[in-house]
């Protein structure tokens, strides 16, 4: 019973996801969902990553929290449109949250909106939420077993995103194990090594960004 609730629930969420990103498609609005375990930094990127992209592209943010408005206040700062999902225990955003959240949003203004998923690498790889590309992000602080102990989130992801590469000698951190347990998983999966404390990888960031909305965009006519 159990089972059949959870692809009831799946099949739901699929549906409203595709009827998303259709509408986001008519907008030609490009969304990423930012996945991550909490303190890996999602909203340090995205505040490395705003005031660039602000330069060239109409941005905006859906803030996914279990709790507090403290995230959303962080991004709130540099004055692009932020909705909040509290989600009140629940460990991931689902595509119906999206939809209501779009509407804090004048989506004639947009050009690229970025989701911050609840922290958790299992439960938000399993939901399709409209997005355009998922993308892992993890920190080496968190040790370099990730892609083989959650591997949908990997098999699902655009991109990884290896953070914190500045505390790499101060760790135990295998590169050659991190990368060859990624091939496994997902051989066609690009990674970007950043640093938010010291600016290393952002402007690839950025490029990757760049170049994935125009090619959705291409793919649109």
């Amino acid at each position: 019973m159990q089972i059949k609730i959870l692809q009831n629930l799946l099949e739901a969420n699929e549906e409203k996801a595709q009827e998303v990103r259709d509408f986001l498609n008519q907008k030609h609005i490009f969304m990423v969902n930012l996945i991550s375990s909490p303190g890996s930094g999602k909203t340090t990127l995205l505040e490395k990553t705003l005031p660039i992209l602000k330069q060239k592209f109409r941005v905006a943010v859906i803030e996914g929290d279990v709790e507090t408005e403290r995230d959303a206040k962080r991004l709130d700062l540099y004055q692009v449109p932020v909705s909040l999902i509290n989600t009140k225990g629940a460990c991931h955003l689902e595509s119906v949250s999206i939809e209501k959240a779009l509407l804090a949003f004048d989506l004639d203004q947009l050009d690229l909106i970025f989701v911050e998923n609840v922290g958790n690498l299992v439960c938000p790889a399993e939901f399709d939420i409209g997005e355009h590309a998922k993308v892992a992000m993890l920190s080496v602080p968190e040790g370099d077993d990730k892609p083989l102990k959650y591997p949908l989130l990997f098999q699902e992801a655009s991109l990884t995103i290896l953070n914190k590469i500045d505390l790499l000698k101060y760790t135990d951190f295998d590169k050659t194990r991190f990368y060859d347990d990624l091939e496994r998983v997902n051989p066609n999966l690009s990674v970007i090594e950043l640093s938010c404390k010291t600016n290393e990888g952002i402007d690839a960031w950025v490029d990757w960004l760049d170049k994935r909305r125009i090619a959705s965009l291409n793919r649109l006519g």
